[in-house]
């Protein structure tokens, strides 16, 4: 035990001789450990958790053009509006769209993601 306690104590007054080097080892732990937990947090929350709610109860709604088969895509806003305001099968009606715009930032412009998101009940 008492080796033990002389290593902490040499290792301790190493790292006070040594403060860059001390800073940037802390540092590199400290970002390791971060995108660790951010991994785990995102695994954990997407693969390992159920999605909340009566999942097996979920249905996808797409359009379907008649001259090609397979050929699935989504609603258009105002297709999905007309579904919406004239449902009477489903307890709830959601609809999720992805795009790339650009958004300005200082002298240039960076691309980002945005939702909208329109749910009703």
């Amino acid at each position: 035990m008492s080796e033990l306690v002389r290593d902490l104590r040499f290792g301790l007054r190493t790292l006070i001789k040594t403060p860059a080097f001390t800073t940037i080892a802390i540092t590199v732990l400290a970002l390791g450990i971060g995108a660790n937990t951010a991994m785990f947090t995102l695994v954990n929350a997407l693969l390992i958790h159920p999605l909340a709610g009566k999942t097996d109860e979920l249905a996808g709604l797409y359009s379907h053009d008649r001259t090609r088969p397979d050929s699935y895509r989504g609603f258009s806003y105002p297709n999905y509006v007309d579904v919406r305001d004239r449902n009477d099968v489903f307890e709830a009606v959601m609809a999720h769209t992805f795009s790339m715009v650009g958004v300005p930032a200082g002298d240039g412009i960076r691309q980002t993601l945005p939702t909208r998101t329109s749910c009703s009940r």
